[in-house]
């Protein structure tokens, strides 16, 4: 176990430590003040979707138990809390009337941050849908981006005036690939050509938004969270074309329009045919500059090459972990994945300042004697966290660092049945309990003072 204080020292006194969350995934209240469902609401009421049907009706009550959470939060010695804002709760059919009690809401959350000295890092879509755009194709249609483009007006022109940053989208890669071709998340679309879509206008969504952010709040520094793919390659070798391949499929699809205003090379080679058409001015709304962008990473992609060429670009298949080291969702920790990561985005892009957005690890350890011991996830945190002291150290413009997540919660398809959170939920009672690692989490926190560093 790395020590807490030891660990802090090697930090600037400006980083920014904080805590996060999605708005799906721990709010519930689905039914309440005029909210309408999202993809996701439909999602889990499909059988075979998500783990024992599970949904996030009530997930961790945090809409009814705001004040005691933000309390928490503050108990936690944190800067920021980076949270996501509910679409369906503020236009909830997706386009048409705004509901004021939605953003009542989302007042309410801020200014109990703002009460409380935290600084608040606002996601403006963190996967939920309104449930009305899938019946005009969802982020398969052009027009879902201009509806994007309003709520996020909507939004900054309510609460812009108090938010310390702000991200357009997270995880472009799980909303295109995840989503739309792998079939995993909602809403469960198993098509290259409606992924290719998908992405295209998620990417032109993200340009309207930053455009739409800038008007109405301008002083908010804007950015876009990635969870981008530490690409490793099974061969070992940095120029294996296997790997270069799938990084422009697993990043590239993302980083190349947003930082570059191009889509990758190969990749339109390979699947150009099947994208919609990219109109004029797209790419340059698209490639605006960012004033930071986020960076959620949990494990690496090792990939190796598929001699057969079986199915789509980018021709990859599995490579084998290095170790044998899992989390208990059974992902490989591999910590200098993350620095090789930011090695390479920076070396490929000319990127602004960064957020660890999320990190953190599934570790399902229970309550005992009225504790939890999770060594796993505190020695997860301790590993990366000190790659992360090891990347400013060699000059990369890392600024904070957000540990996923603040509270377990509903973890989208696999349920409630996997806990990454720094305080555990018991979601029976809804009783929180911080855990051994929300403690470690708490005193490293605690060793630097508040308010010094704002993003751009």
């Amino acid at each position: 176990m790395i020590d807490a204080k030891t660990l802090a020292g090697r930090f600037p006194g400006d980083f920014t430590f904080g805590v996060a969350t999605a708005a799906f995934q721990i709010e519930g209240a689905g039914k309440a003040d005029g909210r309408k469902p999202s993809i996701w609401d439909a999602f889990c009421n499909m059988p075979g979707r998500v783990y024992n049907r599970h949904n996030g009706d009530v997930a961790c009550d945090h809409y009814n138990r705001l004040e005691q959470d933000l309390d928490l939060i503050k108990e936690m010695g944190v800067e920021a809390y980076r949270f996501s804002i509910a679409w369906p709760r503020i236009i909830p059919d997706g386009t048409g009337p705004v509901n004021e009690a939605g953003l009542d809401f989302y007042d309410r959350l801020v200014d109990g941050c703002k009460a409380r000295g935290i600084k608040t890092f606002a996601t403006l879509y963190h996967w939920d849908l309104p449930l009305l755009l899938a019946g005009d194709g969802g982020w398969t249609a052009r027009s879902t981006a201009y509806a994007y483009q309003r709520y996020a007006k909507t939004v900054m022109n309510r609460l812009g005036d108090r938010l310390d940053a702000v991200a357009t989208f997270n995880e472009p890669w799980c909303i295109v690939w995840l989503s739309h071709l792998y079939g995993i998340h909602a809403p469960g679309e198993r098509n290259m050509q409606a992924a290719l879509h998908a992405m295209h206008y998620m990417n032109l969504a993200h340009g309207l938004g930053v455009e739409a952010i800038r008007s109405e709040a301008p002083d908010v520094p804007v950015g876009l969270v990635l969870n981008a793919a530490s690409i490793i390659p099974g061969s070992g070798g940095p120029a294996d074309p296997a790997g270069e391949r799938a990084h422009q499929f697993h990043n590239g699809a993302f980083f190349d329009p947003v930082f570059k205003g191009e889509y990758p090379k190969e990749f339109v080679e390979a699947l150009g045919d099947r994208m919609p058409v990219i109109e004029d001015g797209d790419l340059k709304l698209i490639s605006q500059k960012l004033d930071w962008w986020g960076l959620n990473y949990y494990t690496p992609e090792r990939v190796a090459d598929d001699a057969e060429r079986k199915g789509d670009f980018p021709w990859t298949v599995k490579a084998p972990p290095a170790s044998d080291v899992k989390t208990d969702i059974g992902w490989e920790i591999y910590a200098p994945g993350l620095k090789l990561l930011v090695e390479d985005l920076y070396r490929r892009y000319e990127l602004p300042e960064c957020y660890i957005t999320e990190n953190g690890a599934c570790d399902n350890t229970g309550v005992v004697d009225g504790g939890v011991d999770d060594t796993m996830r505190l020695d997860y945190l301790g590993d990366h966290l000190d790659v992360v002291a090891g990347l400013i150290k060699d000059g990369y413009p890392m600024r904070g660092y957000f540990a996923w997540s603040l509270m377990d919660n509903f973890e989208w398809a696999e349920g409630y049945r996997m806990r990454f959170g720094l305080v555990h939920v018991d979601y029976e009672t809804q009783v929180r309990t911080v855990k051994k690692s929300g403690r470690w989490y708490r005193e490293l926190a605690a060793q630097f003072p508040k308010g010094n560093h704002k993003p751009g």
